[in-house]
């Protein structure tokens, strides 16, 4: 089975580190979908930034709304994160 070699926090440098750190500030742990995108540092970047502008960013709809429309999605999606 293929795998996807994730960076550990303690071999992180760069922008990985800052990556990770912000994480850790955001949600207090680093996530499995923050770390499966450890090898390219800037694809991690650029999701949350997106992540972030969907979630909190200014929209029509309140962020329980986003929140409950991304619950809906990952489940008929069957993630199991």
């Amino acid at each position: 089975m293929p795998r996807i070699r994730v960076i550990p926090y303690d071999e992180a440098q760069g922008l990985l580190r800052s990556e990770y750190d912000a994480a850790l500030s955001r949600a207090g742990r680093i996530w499995n979908i923050v770390s499966i995108m450890s090898p390219n540092a800037r694809v991690l970047r650029a999701s949350m930034a997106l992540y972030k502008e969907l979630l909190y960013g200014p929209s029509e709809l309140s962020r329980g709304q986003r929140e409950m429309l991304a619950t809906v999605v990952s489940a008929i999606n069957h993630c199991v994160y």
